[in-house]
């Protein structure tokens, strides 16, 4: 959950087979490695956007607490959790038994991964596997995730899947991907009182998801979610 992901040592070769290739257990080694680096291929136009905003602007891609909710007294200590672009928040696992306890500030949060919805402006405690970890979409949070997990060079536009926290009715923005001839594409979400709506120059070959919910596909440039 960075911008860059490396495997190496300095004078040893640090490898995940090294340690075990077990293809019956979901937890060895490499099979942790493949989930991870699957899923990250899939994350990939929106570390994209969040590389564009961080040339653009000067704002990392990973980012302190502080930085995205500046006016929160709870945030400005906290090391163990970080921003990863403006919308997701991550919990690195620092115990041996899994145990994480993480702080959601306000508003209602959503597992990119789990779908589950969680009440912010308190401290959470979770219990992960090598294989997870808490991931959280923020109030309002969009999260492009590219329908290709096996490189992350594919085209992202080509079964883009748009996952959406959204906010209050009235809500509403903007986010760009881009395809393969670099060009940004632009996706305007917005919620109104029949539910999610997403409107788009490209027709069709997308589909929105409102986090842990229900889905669809885009028809004529439009997708529509009832909430």
């Amino acid at each position: 959950m960075s911008s860059h992901s490396r495997l190496h040592g300095s004078g040893s070769y640090r490898v995940p087979w090294m340690f075990d290739e077990d293809e019956t257990d979901p937890q060895s080694a490499v099979a942790v490695t493949r989930t991870f680096a699957r899923f990250k291929n899939r994350l990939a136009p929106y570390l994209v956007a969040a590389g564009d905003e961080a040339h653009r602007t000067g704002t990392p891609i990973m980012r302190p607490m502080l930085l995205e909710f500046p006016d929160d007294p709870s945030v400005p200590h906290l090391d163990r959790q970080y921003m990863l672009g403006a919308d997701l928040l991550v919990a690195p696992v620092f115990t041996a038994e899994g145990d994480v306890e993480l702080y959601l500030p306000e508003g209602t949060w959503a597992g990119l991964r789990t779908g589950e919805r969680v009440d912010g402006g308190r401290w959470v405690r979770e219990r992960h596997g090598f294989d997870s970890l808490p991931l959280y979409v923020r109030p309002g949070g969009v999260v492009p995730l590219s329908a290709h997990e096996d490189r992350a060079d594919a085209d992202h536009l080509d079964g883009l899947t748009l996952v959406v926290n959204p906010g209050a009715p009235g809500w509403s923005r903007t986010v760009r991907v881009r395809g393969l001839d670099g060009a940004p594409v632009a996706f305007s979400v917005r919620r109104d009182d029949d539910g999610l709506v997403v409107e788009s120059a490209l027709a069709d070959g997308w589909s929105v998801q409102v986090a842990g919910g229900t889905s669809a596909g885009a028809v004529d440039g439009t997708a529509r979610v009832a909430l």
